[in-house]
């Protein structure tokens, strides 16, 4: 059981680690910086398809990751 879960627990953290570089940058240089806070901050960019896709996927590959850590180490202590 416990060599079942630390294979998941790789293929998620792999998978994790794809999503995030899969993301593109939020910001392009000098002028992304300065215009990109008040941008993300009042909403002129809204995340879609492509985009939305890979933010819910990281989220969710995220919460499975930390599931996951926190058994493997139930696991491992209890033996």
């Amino acid at each position: 059981m416990e060599i079942a879960l630390k294979i998941v627990l790789v293929i998620a953290s792999i998978g994790l680690i794809l999503a995030v570089l899969l993301q593109p940058g939020k910001s392009a240089g000098l002028s992304g910086a300065i215009s990109g806070g008040a941008e993300h901050l009042f909403g002129k960019q809204k995340a879609r398809g492509m985009e939305l896709f890979l933010q819910r996927l990281t989220m969710a590959l995220a919460v499975i990751f930390f599931v996951l850590t926190i058994i493997v180490a139930y696991f491992v202590r209890s033996v």
